[in-house]
């Protein structure tokens, strides 16, 4: 089973596309499906699933959650296999994994060494979590990456990639490959840490696609 882990659909601030059309091009790509990683929210899930069903394509649901104490940003945790949408407000990085576990997901750590966003405290933090994302494509950096996948090592934590698409073109940039016929299989075979990573970092220009994203939703709102 091929999936990209990070994923982003016009339910984000700055995303652009439909969760039907990153499903489709997932699949265009010789992908098995997504992770739908939308910040903050899980509005975009049934939508999502309903694609999915059409499509025959598999939907781990997930959420990027900002993390912020003090008004500062922390850092960005991914939760994965969730069943209802967390809302990081007045949460710490601690309540937010308690929660994310609580509902049987999986939590990981986003882009930990992201040169524009990283996550501070990861020494704290790494007994916590599952594990950390070791390759995502928009870090533009190859340093960045490596570091996060040598940390993982280090660690022992569990590994997932993903593409961080902002836009159906850059769905597939990076993915995992696990052995596994059903979603179960598929947590049960990342928590074992027995997951491929492959990925490319994206080109530059893949950053305004955000920018298009948060110009959009200036005008525009999708459906709850």
């Amino acid at each position: 089973m091929k999936i990209d882990f990070h994923t982003h659909s016009y339910y984000s601030k700055d995303g652009i596309f439909s969760p039907e059309t990153l499903i489709k091009a997932a699949k265009k790509k010789g992908l098995d499906g997504i992770a739908l990683t939308d910040h903050n929210t899980g509005r975009g899930w049934e939508e999502a699933q309903d694609a999915a069903k059409k499509l025959n394509a598999f939907l781990v649901l997930g959420e990027e959650i900002i993390v912020k104490e003090k008004g500062k940003t922390l850092g960005e945790i991914l939760g994965y296999f969730l069943k209802k949408e967390i809302n990081p407000r007045g949460k710490n990085v601690e309540g937010i994994i308690d929660e994310i576990k609580k509902q049987g997901g999986i939590a990981i750590i986003a882009h930990p060494f992201n040169w524009r966003k990283p996550i501070f405290g990861l020494e704290k933090y790494k007994n916590l979590v599952d594990g950390i994302e070791v390759f995502n494509a928009r870090s533009q950096t190859k340093r960045g990456n490596n570091r996060a996948f040598d940390f993982a090592k280090k660690n022992n934590l569990a590994i997932i990639a993903g593409s961080d698409a902002h836009s159906s073109f850059e769905v597939g940039s990076a993915y995992i490959e696990a052995e596994a016929n059903n979603l179960e299989e598929l947590k049960e075979e990342i928590l074992q840490k027995r997951v491929k990573i492959y990925g490319k970092e994206s080109p530059i220009f893949v950053q305004v696609f955000a920018t298009i994203g948060k110009i959009m939703h200036f005008f525009w709102k999708p459906k709850s």
